[in-house]
């Protein structure tokens, strides 16, 4: 039996990709954390829910860490502090 990946795994893998690049972290690592789910109606593999909602909870974590480091960067003028 030959299965399709859906196009929101597709774009899963895509999201995977641009975090390891903006991370600087190993894609391989990332694509080993992907929780897939056969449909046998429709002959397609598609991200578990589970795995949807940690991936999206760890970018929300991710964006407010740079934003919390982003506002420690930043002088009381509104200026990018170097040192």
């Amino acid at each position: 039996m030959a299965y399709k990946l859906t196009d929101q795994t597709i774009g899963q893998i895509a999201k995977c990709v641009q975090v390891a690049i903006l991370t600087g972290t190993d894609i391989v690592d990332h694509l080993r954390q992907l929780e897939l789910t056969v449909d046998e109606k429709t002959n397609s593999i598609t991200c578990s829910e589970e795995y949807l909602s940690t991936f999206n909870e760890n970018i929300a974590k991710m964006l407010e860490q740079a934003q919390e480091q982003q506002n420690q960067d930043t002088n009381d003028d509104g200026q990018l502090t170097l040192f």
